[in-house]
């Protein structure tokens, strides 16, 4: 099947499509599936632009709302991940991933499904070490901080990713992976990003949870957007336990702008016998399941569990069994369901509403997912608390007029917040003098109408699927290679563990906060008042609290 690819969407949904169609015609081909790397910006209405972190001067409805509204619909499959220009409040909605409109998408903070029994995962959001250890404790309305916060990538999705042990087609990031500019045409790279020298050369470059994941997946296809230029790379990585070494494909695409490289086209071998729709893969609901317990919805700094003998247990690789159990609660349907709906009004060009407030709606798909395999809604529990604290700080203010506040854990505490930008992200302003590029470029080229300058895609085949000899039932189920390359075999554990697991890690969580030392890991306070011209992209330090600590004193 023809796999179209896109770097950095930024609402520009009308002329990414419109691009398709050029090259459909132009190549007498058929895209049958097209995957956005972040930024996607799936704004409804007014109120969605507040809740997403960019300059007033990008704040622009684009064109994703037609979309929602059912002005237009999708012409191709669409699947895509958060960036760090999201409408955060949207995306909240649907932790677990699911339709922002007809035939689009959303992955979630974390997610893997099938299309084609193709296997396609992906991590929402940008890496930042002071969030990565907390859980998702943000909510509307968003203080300047926890709007950049809410899509800061956390250590619970990269867990639950590292416990998939079948392989994986097909993964995307936002970010870069920490060090894969080490395996292409870096000299070509800096020259079209000189800035980026200093990070490469020290080797700090991109995401370190990406990097982890990479090696730990190691899936065929990689893609990332962030930092808007095309740059593909070829990753061998080492053998493991006697397993042939595989091969990752990584290519970064730029943003949607015309004369710019943000797209490309991918034959990918789909597999005879698998469904033609959307599929939910059973290994990832099966572990959403066994580590529902572990999900946090406080600031409080917290580490999945380890080998550490601490936790009774730290291994949530899941069995056959469980992904069995899986595919019986869903009745033995694995089709995503088309079950998307307007929660909210869609925007208006006719009748603009400027002063509309962010919607802080649950999600119905979110409330279905979750109550089909007993998982927990973690944006509806949040706001559930925030409203429970409210009522109490009443009461209290009630009983004791007057009294000193104590600093709160919640995120509409604004107290030490700093007014500097985050350094560690690219944002919309940082444009590397696009905008002159813009402006010298003749006015047709910027019409939606003219044709988009591209070259003829180069067509890249992901290696045929492995022989499926003596396969399982569920390897049977889900039509993919027996995971006999490098990632670990799944792990089986006795029924008394699966039923238990929730009041097990409720007892090792606690002991992990006992036990470890936490921080606020707050921002430099020397920042405070600068906003560097180039922001760097990406943090430098990828380590505990503790060894910071240690090396401070």
């Amino acid at each position: 099947m023809k796999v179209a690819v896109e770097g950095c969407c930024h609402g520009e949904l009308d002329k990414i499509y419109e691009t398709i169609g050029y090259l459909e015609q132009k190549e007498g081909l058929k895209v049958d599936l097209l995957l956005c790397c972040g930024d996607f910006q799936a704004v409804r209405n007014e109120g969605d632009i507040k809740c997403m972190a960019v300059p007033d001067k990008y704040r622009n409805m684009q064109t994703f709302y037609k979309y929602y509204s059912g002005e237009k619909k999708a012409p191709v499959l669409t699947i895509f991940i958060g960036g760090n220009h999201e409408a955060s409040n949207h995306m909240q909605e649907l932790p677990y991933g699911g339709w922002v409109a007809p035939n689009i998408y959303y992955l979630g903070y974390a997610g893997v499904v099938r299309y084609k029994g193709v296997r396609i995962g992906g991590l929402s959001g940008i890496f930042k070490s002071n969030d990565y250890r907390k859980g998702h404790h943000e909510f509307p309305p968003y203080n300047p901080s926890t709007m950049r916060s809410a899509y800061h990538v956390r250590n619970i999705e990269v867990f639950r990713l590292k416990q998939i042990a079948m392989p994986m087609d097909i993964f995307m990031t936002h970010d870069w992976p920490k060090g894969i500019y080490n395996y292409g045409n870096t000299d070509k790279l800096l020259k079209m990003k000189k800035f980026l020298r200093a990070e490469v050369e020290s080797n700090t470059l991109g995401s370190p949870a990406a990097a982890e994941l990479l090696d730990h997946l190691q899936p065929s296809y990689w893609f990332s957007a962030h930092l808007h230029v095309k740059f593909a790379a070829l990753k061998q990585h080492p053998p493991k336990g006697g397993a042939a070494p595989r091969v990752t494909k990584f290519l970064s695409l730029d943003k949607c702008l015309p004369y710019r490289q943000f797209l490309q086209i991918v034959d990918v071998p789909d597999r005879p016998g698998c469904g033609e729709g959307l599929e939910y893969d059973p290994e990832w609901l099966a572990i959403l399941k066994g580590t529902d317990s572990l999900q946090k919805t406080t600031p409080s700094p917290w580490n999945p569990p380890e080998n550490n003998g601490l936790h009774e247990r730290w291994d949530f690789r899941v069995s056959e069994d469980a992904m069995m159990q899986v595919v019986e609660e869903l009745s033995g349907e694995l089709s995503v369901p088309n079950n998307f709906c307007q929660n909210v009004p869609a925007y208006d060009p006719k009748n603009p509403q400027p002063h509309m407030e962010p919607s802080y709606n649950t999600n119905p798909q979110t409330t279905e997912f979750c109550a089909t395999l007993g998982l927990t809604d973690i944006y509806a529990q949040v706001g559930q608390a925030l409203h429970n604290r409210s009522i109490g700080e009443r009461d209290a203010d009630e009983d004791s007029a007057g009294s000193t506040d104590e600093p709160s854990d919640y995120p509409t505490d604004t107290s030490g917040m700093s007014n500097s930008f985050n350094p560690d992200e690219i944002t919309i302003e940082d444009e590397w003098e696009e905008e002159e590029e813009e402006e010298a470029e003749p006015k047709a080229v910027k019409s939606s109408a003219a044709p988009v300058k591209l070259h003829t895609p180069v067509r890249l085949v992901l290696p045929d699927p492995k022989s499926e000899e003596s396969p399982t039932r569920m390897l049977d189920l889900m039509k993919l290679p027996p995971p006999a390359h490098s990632t670990p075999e799944s792990a089986r554990f006795p029924a008394e563990a699966e039923s238990g697991s929730g009041e097990h890690n409720t007892e090792d969580c606690s002991s992990v906060r006992i036990l470890k030392r936490t921080s606020d890991e707050r921002s430099n306070p020397d920042n405070r008042n600068t906003t560097p011209m180039i922001k760097r992209r990406n943090q430098v330090i990828y380590k505990s609290v503790e060894d910071e600590e240690c090396q401070a004193e």
